[in-house]
């Protein structure tokens, strides 16, 4: 198959080790600029996480998280109390 323009090459090679390294350098660009969106988006996610510096928002996500999770614990405890088979 002749691959001599762009479409033709990348249909040739898409299989390609270099063509899969190309593709995986993207995605790795794309995510790294994401960061600072995906900590905006915690700081709306977590309460009182408006306005405080990355570090305190992961320890402030570490204990909400924490927090949901005795929550769970608690509710899955009181069905099984209040559960009648």
């Amino acid at each position: 198959m002749n691959c001599s323009n762009r479409d033709q090459y990348y249909y040739c090679h898409k299989g390609s080790a270099v063509a899969r390294w190309r593709r995986r350098r993207r995605r790795s660009a794309a995510r790294r600029g994401s960061v600072k969106s995906k900590v905006k988006r915690l700081q709306m996610l977590i309460p009182g996480g408006r306005g405080l510096k990355p570090d305190h928002l992961f320890l402030r996500t570490a204990d909400y998280i924490l927090h949901l999770r005795l929550q769970v614990n608690f509710l899955q405890a009181l069905s099984k109390i209040y559960h009648k088979p």
